[in-house]
């Protein structure tokens, strides 16, 4: 077990599972009840962008729930959504003018697939309804975001419950398949787009969607320039809708607001994003459409879809505040500038540890890949459950950490590297310094239970335990 797999007994006490009691939290540090310190390098789960304690943003909840906590949208306007809805649609730039408002990533997935589906509805392409994605990938937890997730343990599971949709291969920079260089097989991975859209039949394929930057699934995988550049131009050929899942990479993580704006030849159509909108303070998620496709489907007779948290005000005054912390103390660049720092500390213990076997992300959205062989990038075999050893390993250090292993490792398994925005160069080295100690604590049990040859610390040979 690994992960969030370890939630399973979610309604046990927290001794029972062997987790520290929480107390408070404060910036980019939390407090057990037993006065132990940890440093968020996560920001949870990519989620607490401007850490925690902000106390412009609990004086925001708190006014608007004195206010007015809860109006439905279809009684109401209220001020708060359309003042988020325009600082958004500010931020995100021209042609993504429109926000839809969710309680988070998988419900603003729903809400894109949906719009998709819609649109091609009212243009009179109603056989579109195939939505292709990337493998690996995770794109939420509900049916239809699982449907378009590339995870072969999540479809043996739900699989029967799902109408599942085509997948393509990521286009990956670390484990790149045999006779393939890594130019070549981003080319072959942009390449088996179109493939799959014409196997598939262009006039049922609705969207392609994709994290531009990855998450979880594919550890904060950034492919070439190229590719952006090319699955924009097949999508447009074929009449495909482009959507960008940057519910972990937008609101500024990567040193622009969405990591869109890295592409502009990659441009897509929609964009969804959660985690750091909300900051961690509200359940907060968010579609953004151009104006032409929502007046579209205005024209047609509305959106079908819907909840009952849709706009509601106490959660859209909270990521209002988020907002205004963002650009108040300029987090988007300051992720900008702390991005290469992190990836030089990140990169000394690539070189230093004989577990680590590649770095990789851009601005504060990082991942280490674990490896049992550096030379060969073999992975760990799924009993090491590596990825929760250095969770709990981290624990013990006074570090948190972010990992979850998809497809049962197949792909490999890593760690995501991912402080608050707000975090300062000594926050960044403590985080490096309890790392270091993190994977030289694995490397030294990992080498007493026979997993990993040669004197501890040393690349030694990676073999099978005995």
């Amino acid at each position: 077990m690994s992960g969030e797999l370890a939630i399973q007994a979610f309604y046990a006490a927290a001794s029972s599972r062997g987790l520290p009691r929480l107390a408070r939290a404060e910036g980019p540090y939390l407090w057990d009840q037993q006065g132990r310190r940890y440093v968020d390098a996560a920001s949870g789960p990519v989620v607490t962008n401007i850490g925690h304690g902000n106390p412009h943003v609990v004086e925001a909840i708190a006014r608007q729930a004195a206010n007015c906590a809860f109006a439905s949208r279809t009684a109401f306007v209220n001020e708060a959504n359309e003042a988020l809805g325009e600082r958004l649609a500010g931020l995100c730039g021209e042609g993504f003018d429109r926000a839809f408002f969710t309680s988070g990533g998988s419900e603003a997935i729903e809400a894109a697939l949906k719009f998709a589906r819609q649109i091609a509805w009212l243009r009179g392409e109603s056989k579109r309804w195939k939505v292709i994605a990337r493998n690996p990938s995770y794109h939420g937890s509900t049916l239809g975001a699982l449907a378009i997730t590339g995870d072969e343990e999540a479809d043996a599971v739900f699989g029967p419950m799902m109408v599942r949709m085509p997948k393509i291969p990521a286009p990956f920079t670390y484990r790149i398949p045999a006779g393939h260089s890594p130019e070549s097989w981003q080319a072959a991975a942009a390449a088996a787009l179109e493939e799959t859209i014409l196997r598939e039949g262009p006039e049922t394929c609705l969207a392609f969607v994709m994290e531009p930057i990855g998450g979880l699934a594919t550890g904060a995988l950034v492919a070439a320039d190229s590719y952006y550049a090319a699955v924009r131009e097949i999508c447009s050929r074929y009449g495909l809708l482009l959507i960008y899942d940057e519910v972990m990479s937008g609101a500024g993580r990567t040193g622009r607001f969405l990591s869109a704006h890295h592409w502009p030849q990659g441009r897509p159509d929609l964009v969804v994003l959660a985690k750091g909108l909300g900051a961690g303070y509200t359940p907060l998620g968010a579609m953004m459409a151009p104006r032409s496709l929502v007046d579209l489907l205005a024209e047609g007779g509305g959106f079908l879809h819907g909840h009952t948290y849709v706009a509601n005000p106490l959660t859209c005054a909270a990521g209002l505040a988020v907002l205004d912390e963002v650009e108040r103390q300029g987090l988007t660049g300051k992720a900008a500038d702390l991005g290469p720092s992190l990836d030089r500390k990140l990169r000394v213990l690539l070189h230093d540890s004989p577990i680590l076997g590649d770095v990789r992300g851009k601005g504060l959205l990082m991942a280490i890949e674990l490896v049992m062989n550096k030379a060969t990038k073999q992975p760990f075999p799924l009993e090491v459950e590596i990825t929760r050893r250095v969770s709990q390993a981290a624990m013990k250090n006074g570090l948190i950490v972010y990992a979850r292993r998809t497809s049962h490792g197949r792909y490999g398994e890593w760690v995501m590297i991912s402080p608050p925005l707000n975090s300062s160069e000594a926050v960044l080295d403590e985080i490096s310094a309890a790392l270091r100690r993190t994977l030289a604590d694995c490397t030294d049990e990992l080498t007493r239970e026979g997993w990993l040859g040669g004197a501890a610390g040393s690349c030694g040979t990676a073999r099978h335990r005995a």
